[in-house]
């Protein structure tokens, strides 16, 4: 069997370790256009803020460990063409220039995503920064030395995590966003409006509800930002707006949604005999709506590319869907989130419901007792959970994992009331936080 994976970032490297070690007779050749594989991108600004202080922490698996595995691994070689009729691609050499063909019985799309980079006038002045893959990183912490004032545009996760790392380096931070909320797809205003409290304590200049319109600058160096409401001085700019899969390669091809994140069956296979996808090129199954949604999560990304795997041969293992489930820490807050937002829920026109609850996670004869500020979005009428979020001074993020499983699993609040967990003063109270969310609800 002749198997060939483009692109091998999470998806990719998790299809391919467990490829080699499911197919030993298979011939698998790897094309990454890069020269590194498996950079945990989501370490970039613990990087940045010198938590990690080496940026090659941040792989976990090599070419070198691929090739020990048998696998034929191509680095800086970069896929010209798919012709899933013929089951062949082109191929170009990024060192040589030389160009090839090669054939596949089976081919493997993780092909990952790329930061989304707008139009806009004066995108391509320096020190107008992206922020994705190791060779960003490098360039981030290298700009960043001698920018004392830095802009960020791009309020979700990554944008977030960038603010926190340079405002702790003592730089002059400015972070821009279009919605009017940080966060908003991941947390409703309850939670949002204490991280920006926070944010601003710490001297971070919020300018939310404000689109970028264009960069200018000095000597060909970015010095200003230009938004709808105004124009900010900056040293560097930051852009981290989103991603858009990388799906070029299979378009018209196999079947996809309308940004092009390629549609995938529960064994991820694509529309396409023998062509499967995984990773932040795919579309998945969202279990709170029941359809396919594009959710860019490294955590995604691996499961579904050992899916890859097991299913090559047959339709084996399916693959269990995904609440989106995800965490931060800001400054002092553990945050974490699992499923729809109210809003979101509002959004897609859902009826719903929710309990808010803000309590001592423990026992007030403890020493200390932090406050935990928990929200559940249910389903009004079959009171199924939909999605939660967590705040906390203490870390009680695995709240949200306990959550996700009650997603996936279509429990309902009132099975949440009197599900079994331990009570122990250390941790929680006799009735634990979400045994109390689940009462709140089935009394209401």
């Amino acid at each position: 069997m002749r198997i060939v994976v483009i692109g091998c970032t999470h998806a990719g490297t998790a299809a391919v370790t467990q490829m080699a070690k499911l197919y030993p007779e298979a011939r698998i050749t790897v094309y990454e256009r890069n020269d590194n594989i498996s950079f945990l991108s989501c370490g970039i600004a613990l990087h940045v803020g010198g938590v990690v202080k080496k940026a090659e922490e941040l792989f976990y698996s090599s070419p070198e460990q691929l090739t020990e595995l048998g696998v034929i691994t191509k680095m800086k070689h970069d896929v010209l063409a798919v012709d899933t009729e013929a089951r062949t691609v082109r191929v170009r050499n990024l060192v040589t220039g030389e160009e090839s063909v090669d054939a596949y019985d089976k081919l493997v799309m993780t092909t990952g995503s790329w930061p989304i980079i707008p139009r806009l006038e004066g995108i391509d002045l320096q020190n107008v920064l992206l922020c994705k893959n190791y060779h960003h990183a490098q360039t981030i912490i290298e700009k960043a030395k001698d920018a004392k004032r830095i802009a960020v545009v791009g309020a979700g996760y990554i944008g977030i995590e960038l603010v926190e790392a340079f405002e702790q380096l003592g730089k002059q931070v400015t972070l821009i966003d279009a919605t009017p909320r940080v966060l908003c797809k991941y947390l409703d205003a309850e939670f949002t409006d204490r991280v920006e409290d926070d944010m601003r304590k710490k001297g971070i200049d919020l300018k939310l509800n404000q689109g970028v319109t264009g960069f200018t600058g000095e000597n060909g160096r970015v010095s200003k930002v230009h938004t709808t409401e105004g124009a900010y001085e900056t040293d560097m700019v930051i852009l981290c707006i989103g991603f858009r899969p990388n799906t070029d390669l299979l378009k018209g091809q196999v079947d996809m949604l309308p940004n092009g994140a390629i549609l995938v069956d529960d064994y991820m296979r694509t529309s396409r005999d023998d062509v499967f996808a995984a990773g932040d090129s795919c579309a998945i199954r969202y279990n709170p709506t029941r359809k396919h949604a594009y959710i860019p999560l490294a955590t995604n990304a691996v499961r579904m590319g050992t899916l890859v795997a097991r299913n090559l041969a047959k339709p084996t293992v399916k693959y269990m869907g995904t609440q989106g489930t995800s965490a931060i820490k800001i400054f002092d807050h553990h945050i974490a989130s699992t499923g729809m937002t109210e809003q979101a829920a509002l959004d897609a026109c859902i009826d719903v419901k929710n309990v808010t609850i803000e309590d001592h996670y423990r026992p007030e004869f403890m020493p200390t007792y932090e406050k935990a500020l928990l929200k559940v979005v249910y389903e009004a009428g079959t009171e199924r959970i939909l999605g939660a979020q967590i705040l906390s001074k203490a870390d009680l993020t695995q709240y949200i994992n306990t959550l996700s499983i009650c997603i996936q699993n279509r429990m309902t609040m009132e099975e949440l009331g009197f599900v079994d967990f331990f009570f122990q003063p250390h941790y929680n109270k006799p009735w634990n936080l979400l045994n109390q969310a689940g009462l709140q609800a089935y009394r209401s």
